[in-house]
């Protein structure tokens, strides 16, 4: 039995409020809304509750903010593409965010279990004077209990259409990719964050984020495995090798608290869930 749920997630802006309304198929569902920033900012967990996936399972998101909406969107946990043969298993999110509208796409990890075979996609369209930042975290095999990633094929596919792509497939017997230094050198975690937008960032806006970011890596025991660049007058990317997932997660978070603070005078106040 594989299974296909869907989830349509909506933000509105209603009097100063950005509200969410949902709809769902099959074992997808969004916890309640929170307001810990007041009004403006909404809070959102996106929860499935089989917590993984099979070959021929599929988790299918689409997204849409409002003009003048702002949205949040988390976990409660990892998405676990467990081991099978029954084909590919599929999680994929597409997202709409209009003019004057915010996105913040922040799940936890993806967690690629020895020869599963998995798509992990996330594309994003931002109209002029749109604003989002998101995130991909993939840990390739659970090395701390000992279950390395030898076999099975990860294919990850992060994009801001028209604007930006980064898509790859990594297959665990790709000894060359997975461990020389032109390569994964041996790490197990690796971590997007990209800050994007529907019209070109100023020049000063770019070089305050690009500044803010390269401040914290450099300050990091990552700093060797992490960089940040600006591949595109809309859009500004830091990526982070580590051999497990928890110096990554906490270095990104940093990046999106300083982030929030130096590009929306938001503060860098973590989301209930992710301290518990």
């Amino acid at each position: 039995m594989t299974w296909l749920a869907r989830l349509h997630l909506d933000y509105t802006l209603e009097a100063e409020r950005s509200v969410a309304r949902y709809l769902h198929q099959g074992p997808l569902r969004i916890l309640q809304s929170l307001y810990p920033e007041g009004d403006a900012v909404c809070h959102n967990v996106v929860v499935h509750p089989p917590s993984g996936l099979v070959g021929g399972d599929t988790l299918d998101m689409q997204v849409t903010v409002g003009a003048g909406a702002h949205g949040l969107v988390t976990t409660p946990g990892a998405t676990r593409f467990y081991r099978s043969d029954a084909g590919l298993a599929t999680q994929q999110v597409h997202a709409r965010v209009e003019a004057g509208a915010r996105l913040e796409w922040l799940p936890l990890e993806a967690i690629a279990y020895n020869q599963c075979d998995a798509l992990n996609r996330a594309v994003f369209e931002l109209a002029p004077g749109a604003e989002m930042m998101a995130w991909d975290i993939t840990a390739l095999g659970l090395p701390a209990a000992d279950l390395p990633f030898v076999q099975g094929t990860f294919r990850q596919h992060m994009a801001v259409s028209g604007v930006w792509l980064e898509r790859g497939m990594i297959h665990a017997t790709d000894t060359r990719l997975m461990d020389s230094p032109l390569g994964l050198a041996g790490h197990r975690c690796l971590a997007t964050l990209v800050f994007a937008a529907g019209s070109a960032l100023t020049p000063e806006r770019s070089e305050r984020a690009l500044a803010c970011a390269r401040e914290l890596l450099e300050a990091s025991p990552l700093r060797l495995q992490a960089g940040a660049t600006s591949p595109h007058p809309q859009v500004i990317v830091v990526r982070v090798l580590s051999p497990v997932t928890e110096p990554a997660m906490q270095l990104l978070r940093q990046v999106w608290a300083a982030w929030r603070e130096a590009m929306w005078a938001l503060p860098g106040t973590l989301p209930r869930l992710w301290n518990l």
